[in-house]
C-alpha cells in the first residue's frame, strides 16, 4: 500500500482540521460538560458533504473510498471525541450493513437521508445480557404472514433518542444459534418501539445512548435486511466497519493529547525552564509521536483492505486494538505531564482521558479483538 495521501484527501483532511477549530473546538467542552449531542455541527458537515463523503453517487453521495471518511472522523476526533465517533459511527454500523446487504429498494429509501444528514441511524444489538457474546442475544422477531413481531430489551444504544431508522438484530429462529439471528431496518414511531433508560456516561457524553425496548413491535417483511439468519453476518461486517472508525477516532484522541503535550510543556516553567526541556518529557512526547504514527497507519491500512473489497475483520481488529490502546496510554500521559492542571475538571486532556476509555470497550473490547486475532494467528 501506498502511504501517501491523494491531493484531494490531503484537502479534505486540511478542510476538516480548519473546520473544527472554528467551529468545534470552542464549543467541545460545553458539549461534554451538557451531554449535548451538537446537531449544528452535524448540519455544517452535511452542508460540506462529509455526512456521506464516502458513499455511493447514485446515492447522493460523495463516492470517495472509505479512507477518506476515516481520515474526517480522526480529523472531527482531535477536536471532539464524540463528534468523530457519530460521524464514524454512521458509516461503520449504519451506512455500511445498508450498503452491504440491503436491497435496492432499502438503498434508496434510506442512503439519500443518510448521505445528506437528514436521518439519522441507530444501531441496536447489545443487550441486557449479551454484550461481546452477541450470540446471546434473546431478543426475537416471530413471523407473522407478512409481518414480524419483535420483542426484547437492547442496551447502551447511541443516538437510539434521536434515530429515525433502527437497525435492530432479533432471532428469527433460536434453534439455529447464531445462524437463527436476522435484521431489521426499523423505522421510528413504529408501534412497540420504546424508549428506554437513558445512560449518563463518562466519556464522549455527547453522543447519546439509551435502552430500546421493543413490545410486540410490528415490522413488515420488506424491513428484513439480507435473508432470515443472516443476522449475525451482517453484525458482524458492521461491526468490523466499525472498529475502523473507532481505531480514526482513537487516533485523533492520541493526536489531541500529542497537541496539548506539546503547548504545554513549551509553556509551562519549573526550574527555570520550559518543562520540554526536561528529558523525562521529551520522553513521553516521543513515545506519543511514534505510537500515533503507527496507530494512524493501523487504521488506514484496514480501510484501505476494505477499500479493495477484501476480508478486513481481521485488519480492523488489530487497527481497533492498537489504536484504542495507544489513545488510553497517552490520554494517560498527557494528564501526568499537565500534572494538577491537567486532572482539573474541563482541561481538555481531562475530557479527552474520560473520553478514550471507550475506544478499548465499543465496538468489541481490547480482549475480543486479541481473541480475533490470536485465533487467526493460530489457525
Amino acid at each position: 500500500m501506498n502511504f501517501k495521501l491523494s491531493e484531494e484527501q490531503e484537502l479534505i483532511r486540511s478542510n476538516v482540521r480548519e473546520f473544527a477549530l472554528k467551529h468545534i473546538e470552542p464549543v467541545a467542552a460545553e458539549i461534554d460538560a451538557n451531554s449535548r449531542q451538537p446537531a449544528e455541527i452535524f448540519e455544517k458537515l452535511a452542508e460540506l458533504g462529509m455526512m456521506g463523503i464516502s458513499y455511493p453517487t447514485e446515492y447522493g453521495g460523495g463516492g470517495t473510498e472509505f479512507l477518506t471518511t476515516m481520515i474526517v472522523t480522526e480529523e472531527l476526533a482531535r477536536s471532539c471525541a464524540a463528534t468523530g465517533f457519530l460521524h464514524g459511527y454512521s458509516f461503520g454500523l449504519i451506512g455500511h450493513p445498508i450498503l452491504a446487504f440491503g436491497n435496492e429498494e432499502q438503498k434508496k429509501k434510506w442512503m439519500p437521508g443518510l448521505a445528506a444528514g437528514k436521518l439519522v441511524g441507530s444501531f441496536t444489538l447489545t443487550e441486557p445480557g449479551a454484550g461481546t457474546d452477541v450470540s446471546a442475544a434473546t431478543t426475537s422477531a416471530v413471523k407473522n404472514d407478512n409481518e414480524y413481531v419483535l420483542n426484547g430489551t437492547k442496551t447502551f444504544i447511541t443516538n437510539a433518542i434521536i434515530a429515525d431508522v433502527f437497525v435492530v438484530f432479533a432471532y428469527t429462529d433460536r434453534s439455529a444459534g447464531p445462524k437463527g439471528m436476522s435484521c431489521f431496518l426499523v423505522p421510528k414511531g413504529t408501534p412497540g418501539l420504546i424508549l428506554g433508560q437513558h445512560f449518563e456516561k463518562m466519556g464522549i457524553r455527547g453522543s447519546q445512548t439509551s435502552e430500546v425496548v421493543f413490545k410486540d413491535c410490528v415490522v413488515t417483511a420488506d424491513c428484513l435486511v439480507g435473508k432470515e439468519g443472516d443476522g449475525f453476518k451482517i453484525a458482524m461486517s458492521a461491526l468490523d466497519a466499525g472498529r475502523i472508525g473507532m481505531a480514526a477516532m482513537s487516533t485523533g484522541i492520541a493526536q489531541a493529547c500529542l497537541d496539548e503535550s506539546v503547548k504545554y510543556s513549551k509553556e509551562r516553567v519549573q526550574f527555570n525552564k520550559p518543562i520540554a526541556k526536561q528529558q523525562a518529557i521529551q520522553w513521553f512526547i516521543a513515545d506519543m509521536s511514534t505510537d500515533i504514527d503507527a496507530a494512524r497507519y493501523f487504521y488506514m491500512n484496514a480501510a484501505w483492505v476494505k477499500d479493495q473489497g477484501k476480508s478486513f475483520s481481521l485488519a480492523a481488529s488489530k487497527a481497533k486494538l492498537f489504536c484504542s490502546e495507544c489513545a488510553a496510554r497517552h490520554t494517560t500521559k498527557a494528564v501526568q505531564i499537565q500534572g494538577g492542571y491537567g486532572y482539573i475538571k474541563g482541561s481538555k486532556v481531562e475530557r479527552l482521558y474520560r473520553d478514550a476509555k471507550i475506544t478499548e470497550i465499543g465496538e468489541g473490547t481490547s480482549e475480543a479483538q486479541r481473541m480475533i486475532i490470536a485465533g487467526a494467528a493460530l489457525r
